[in-house]
């Protein structure tokens, strides 16, 4: 391969094992190529790392089951910002789902050697990744834990949420639900309840505990927690879900219970899916920068690796979209 391209056996071995900090020039880089395609050369993983002492492998771990993980409508705009950052810097991903019920990150590390993590969605109770951060393992969070100290990338979910809440609030509604994306171990679902809290404190009207109901990630939760709350609270007139797959399943719920969205109750959601233009109604939600978080963490993440400063902590911003499942409120209970 090196007399194929003119250089020396240096240089191929440099190019192959991706040292984007050889040094070597793009052309070189791209004759190397072009003679490992002609030559038929395809570097085996595992050999590799035992030779340079590393994987080229970043691992993306989310922390939910695969059923859970399939679901997730953003997935795809969230790797493709990793995996364009990982490439930049040598790297391939490895997409692992971990949920907190059966997987180990001890697992990961010894099936599938990694250099270092980004964790999706990272738990108050997760206690062996707090173990692998205290050991200098490098692991960036997508997410936050605030008693854990590893370099996170995040939005600012409290607020985000708040903005949302505070929407339905100067739309009149007084008696407004809150549906949970996820249950409030993950510190994101922990924040958003916490920013519905914050909006209603600011407009003076007070907190019931009862219009909270916890939802895990799929429509399916939605669904049921919204039967739930309309059961137990007939007055409410609004509901933030702080997740759009579990609002299309709280929608379905509504419609089932007779009611209609947002003649009778206003719904917010969280994350701006694609789908959630195209919903009916289409949704009122908050959208996040699914693809430039997924190249934040993933550029946080090859930035570590390579010695370079990291941030201890990057907020995305986030925007309120208003569709029409948001409304003016109707019913005098739920008024000012």
């Amino acid at each position: 391969m090196a007399a194929r391209a003119g250089v020396s056996r240096t240089t191929v071995s440099f190019v192959l094992n991706a040292r984007t900090d050889a040094g070597i020039s793009p052309g070189t880089w791209r004759r190397i190529e072009e003679a490992a395609r002609e030559l038929g050369y395809h570097p085996h993983g595992a050999a590799r790392a035992l030779a340079g002492g590393a994987s080229h492998t970043i691992g993306l771990v989310l922390r939910q089951s695969a059923e859970q993980v399939a679901a997730d409508a953003l997935l795809a705009e969230t790797l493709w910002g990793v995996a364009s950052e990982a490439r930049t810097g040598g790297y391939r991903v490895l997409v692992e789902p971990l949920s907190p019920n059966d997987g180990r990150y001890s697992e990961l590390l010894v099936s599938q050697r990694v250099d270092g993590l980004i964790v999706s969605g990272p738990r108050v109770d997760d206690e062996e990744l707090a173990a692998l951060v205290a050991d200098g393992f490098p692991i960036i969070l997508q997410g936050s834990l605030p008693d854990v100290p590893a370099p996170s990338v995040d939005i600012d979910n409290r607020a985000s949420a708040r903005t949302a809440v505070e929407h339905l609030i100067g739309l009149g509604h007084r008696r407004i639900g809150c549906i949970t994306n996820a249950p409030l171990a993950y510190t994101a679902a922990a924040d958003r309840v916490a920013g519905y809290r914050d909006a209603l404190a600011k407009a003076e009207i007070g907190f019931d505990a009862g219009l909270i109901v916890e939802g895990a990630f799929d429509a399916a939760s939605g669904h049921a927690a919204m039967t739930s709350l309309l059961a137990e609270a007939k007055d409410v007139t609004a509901v933030f879900v702080a997740s759009d797959i579990v609002a299309f399943g709280a929608l379905r719920a509504i419609r089932e219970a007779g009611r209609r969205v947002p003649a009778d109750i206003s719904v917010v959601g969280f994350d701006d899916i694609p789908l959630a233009r195209h919903f009916d109604p289409p949704l009122t939600t908050i959208r996040l920068p699914a693809n430039a978080l997924g190249a934040a963490v993933g550029r946080a993440l090859v930035d570590r690796l390579a010695g370079r400063p990291t941030s201890e902590r990057t907020l995305l911003p986030t925007e309120l979209i208003v569709r029409e499942s948001t409304a003016a409120c109707r019913n005098r209970t739920g008024g000012p």
